[in-house]
């Protein structure tokens, strides 16, 4: 059976730490969706167009990785793109209580999703988006936390 799961986010910008979780999602599962979200409410920094650029040029080189955008529940989009687990990335213990809630929410929407958990490498777990955003500000240096190619695109709009 095709095993297809779901990495949702706002992913603004796609760091090394959930290119981590992508990579291990791969060798659990036959397909990963990457699932930019709109999140318009965040203030993302970057158009949903810009950040669904990043993830796909982040991403190009990997089978059966597939990058969408979307405004809509989550378990919607999985249910609408066959994917029956969610993949979470969990760094800290600070991560953990948001998550499990928002684990618990998406089952009682629907009662065939799972989510998954993964933990990015050591060298990744204190990464984030809100991190690269804040060095972003202030012109510091980001490229030890993003994707190579996400660094040419950030570069590139300097």
């Amino acid at each position: 059976m095709h095993k297809i799961a779901l990495y949702p986010g706002t992913f603004d910008p796609i760091t090394n730490g959930h290119f981590d979780i992508i990579e291990r999602a791969l060798k659990l599962f036959d397909e990963v969706i990457v699932a930019v979200a709109d999140s318009n409410e965040k203030k993302p920094m970057f158009s949903l167009d810009k950040r669904i650029v990043m993830a796909r040029e982040a991403t190009k080189h990997l089978k059966n990785v597939q990058v969408v955008g979307f405004d809509n529940l989550t378990v919607e989009l999985a249910k609408s793109m066959n994917a029956t687990v969610l993949i979470r990335g969990l760094r800290a213990v600070s991560d953990f209580e948001f998550e499990l809630q928002l684990g618990y929410l998406n089952k009682s929407l629907d009662k065939n999703i799972e989510t998954v958990y993964l933990m990015p490498k050591l060298q990744n777990a204190f990464v984030s988006s809100s991190i690269v955003r804040n060095l972003l500000k202030f012109n510091g240096k980001t490229e030890h936390l993003v994707p190579k190619e996400v660094q040419a695109i950030i570069g590139s709009a300097k």
